[in-house]
């Protein structure tokens, strides 16, 4: 697995269990961090800037998810798709060295990993909507 997928892979594990927790993404990752064993992987670095992105402009990519997740609140999508979203909005939106198609790639790549059927799909159809909005 590439070293930033494997960092977008820590970072949902770790907005995943905020959300489910109703914790702040912050608090979680420092716990998240003291479990890691020593010394911690290279792409470690890019987990904290992704969790730490997301929960610094979290009301503003949640308020984009929901605009444009037609027919869904964003309550209602599963847990892993909603964190999914959050780390490819915040790459669409705040990491300039990240292209809009693979922040795309990867968010529905570990939507086959790690969510429903439907999954890869719907957040395909939401991602590249927010990203066409994004580039105007």
């Amino acid at each position: 697995m590439p070293a930033r997928r494997k960092a977008r892979k820590r970072a949902l594990d770790v907005l995943y269990e905020a959300d489910l927790r109703d914790l702040p993404p912050r608090q979680v990752l420092a716990t998240y961090l003291e479990r890691i064993a020593k010394p911690h992987p290279d792409h470690l670095d890019y987990t904290v800037s992704l969790v730490e992105g997301v929960a610094e402009n979290l009301d503003r990519i949640d308020e984009l998810i929901a605009s444009y997740a037609e027919g869904w609140t964003i309550d209602r999508m599963p847990v892993v798709d909603r964190n999914l979203a959050r780390i490819a909005v915040y790459e669409l939106l705040y990491v300039s060295e990240i292209d809009d198609p693979v922040a795309i790639t990867e968010a529905v790549e570990l939507a086959k990993q790690m969510s429903t059927d439907d999954s890869p799909r719907f957040l395909n159809g939401i991602l590249g909507r927010i990203a066409e909005f994004a580039t105007r």
